[in-house]
Formats: structure tokens, C-alpha cells, sequence
């Protein structure tokens, strides 16, 4: 197998567990390619084996047949935008904290390979979500798994969120902000907001205000072939425009709209991990003594 592998910086006590990860790729003869600047950190941290390729964000993942990302949701999220149209699998490994999409604990790297060798495992396909604009906004990578969110200057009053669904008028959001998630999305920053959990494989995003001056606004799901497009008001000049972790400024005049994107990012999904059961070990849903006769 070709594997490609992106990460973020761990702590020592992880260290072992990543020198496995490459000690058994390395048994398996797996074709390895790192992307760069993981590539230095490892050289300071690990054993690498030799003749391993690298890459950069952009790059042709040509023959790459599965790509690993060592870290938490963050670093997942990060990993898409270096796939992208390509649409290569990815499998999480989780070094991080919660984990919704790095879903193999790091002490079952070894498992989790050898579940990928002998083909134990399914591909998961999750919507993404583009933002369109009359200016460059996100430097040319305007998709995302999570969400697109508009929010206040951290020093601004609020703003207004003028929202139409298909040149429709919706409504106008007076708060701090608004959130169009993805169904993966609806775990993340939308929950945050009040917004409901939605299964990933429905055709939906969730609509959720930030900290809303309006009581009885409320989050809203809508279709995700629908064009949600935003006018934004405020007494600051700018504002912010995120997409999953990367933020950016943006001028009151530029015009905004989001739409499901053409391709769509293929998670690994081993066979013993299903959304439902991540759901009840990350939310601790379980923790109820009354659950325990439940299988």
C-alpha cells in the first residue's frame, strides 16, 4: 500500500505508539509519504525509516491508496483541504482530545492498520460544504467538512445577518454571528450554538445563530441543495468569516454564499465503530446506571 500520513506535534508519552505505527509500516513494506513539516518534526522525535517521500498542500497524491491523520478532529479537518477533489480515504488517529472524526484511540494504531490491510473496514462519505464570493476569501480553498460560520470582531458590537435560502428571504440574525454546519458538522461549533445532532448521511445543513439578541430565533435545518447567501450589517467595517479552523477578515461589502460542495471528504470506518456508538462515548450518554442492561 501507498500511505500518505499528516500530523501535528504529540506528547511524549504518545511517542511509542507513533514509533509502532512506523515500525510496522515498515514491516508491511508500505510505500510512505509524509507531509513536510511533519516529516521535520518526526526526524526530531522518532525513528523514520528510510526513503520516505514527502509533499505539500496542492500536491498530486498519485498512487496513494489511504491517508492518516495523526491528531485530534483539528487536524482531520486540516488533512481535507491537502485531499480535497481527490477524494482519497482518510482514516483519523486520535492523539488529541475528543475525537468525533479521529475515532482510533492511538493505543490501537497496530489494530487499526491491520484492519486496513485485510480490508475490515467501510468508507464513509461526508458532505462538505463551499463558500462562493465575489472576492477571494479563503485563498482558494473554499471548502470545508464542518461548518461555515460569520462572526463579530472580537471587539465589535454585534452584527446583522441578513440570510436569504435560494434568493429567498429568510431572516435577519442580530447577534454574534451564525453557523451553517454539515451534518458532521452538527457535533461541532452548531452544538455549541443549541443546534441539534443530525445523522451524517442526510442530505441537510443546519442553519444555528451565535448567541442570538432575538429570544425566539431558533436553529433551523434546511436542504443541502440549497444556496444560503448572506448580507452582513454592523458598525465595525469587517467581520469574520471561518470555515472548520481557518479564519479570515472580511469587508462588510464582500458577498457570501454557501452551497454542498461537488465532491465529498471518504473517511475510514473500521467495522467496530459506528456515529451512534461514537456518539454515546463522546457525549457520555452511557454514564446513565440505568443504561447498564442496555446493549
Amino acid at each position: 500500500m501507498k500511505i500518505a500520513i499528516l500530523g501535528k506535534p504529540f506528547t511524549d508519552d504518545i511517542a511509542p505508539f507513533i514509533q509502532a505505527l512506523f515500525d510496522e509500516l515498515q514491516r508491511r513494506k508500505a510505500q510512505l509519504c509524509l507531509v513536510e513539516h511533519f516529516e521535520l518534526y518526526l526526524k526530531n522525535t522518532i525513528n523514520l525509516p528510510t526513503g520516505i517521500e514527502t509533499f505539500r498542500r496542492g500536491d498530486k497524491l498519485d498512487g496513494v491508496d489511504v491517508v492518516l491523520s495523526v491528531g485530534g478532529d483539528g487536524t482531520l479537518l486540516d488533512t481535507v483541504t491537502y485531499v480535497g477533489a481527490q477524494q482519497v480515504p482518510i482514516l483519523g488517529i486520535n492523539t488529541g482530545r475528543l475525537g468525533f472524526l479521529a475515532t482510533i484511540p492511538y493505543d490501537s494504531i497496530n489494530l487499526a492498520i491491520d484492519a486496513l490491510y485485510k480490508g475490515h473496514y467501510t468508507l464513509d462519505d461526508r458532505a462538505l460544504i463551499r463558500v462562493d464570493s465575489d472576492q477571494e476569501v479563503f485563498s482558494g480553498i473554499n471548502f470545508g467538512l464542518n461548518e461555515f460560520s460569520v462572526l463579530k470582531r472580537d471587539t465589535s458590537s454585534m452584527i446583522v445577518v441578513h440570510t436569504y435560502i435560494d434568493g429567498e428571504y429568510l431572516n435577519s440574525y442580530w447577534g454574534d454571528g451564525l453557523v451553517v454546519a454539515t451534518p458532521t458538522g452538527s457535533t461541532g461549533y452548531s452544538l455549541s450554538c443549541g443546534g441539534p445532532l443530525v445523522l451524517p448521511q442526510t442530505n441537510n445543513f443546519v442553519i444555528s445563530p451565535v448567541c442570538p439578541h432575538n429570544l425566539n430565533v431558533r436553529p433551523m435545518i434546511v436542504s443541502d441543495r440549497s444556496v444560503i447567501s448572506f448580507e452582513v450589517e454592523g458598525r465595525s467595517s469587517s467581520y469574520l468569516a471561518a470555515l472548520d479552523s481557518r479564519s479570515t477578515s472580511v469587508d462588510m461589502s464582500v458577498q457570501l454564499a454557501v452551497r454542498r460542495e461537488a465532491f465529498v471528504a471518504r473517511l475510514v470506518k473500521l467495522h467496530h465503530v459506528n456515529f451512534l456508538s461514537t456518539l454515546r462515548s463522546k457525549l457520555n450518554w452511557g454514564l446513565d446506571k440505568r443504561n447498564t442492561l442496555i446493549k
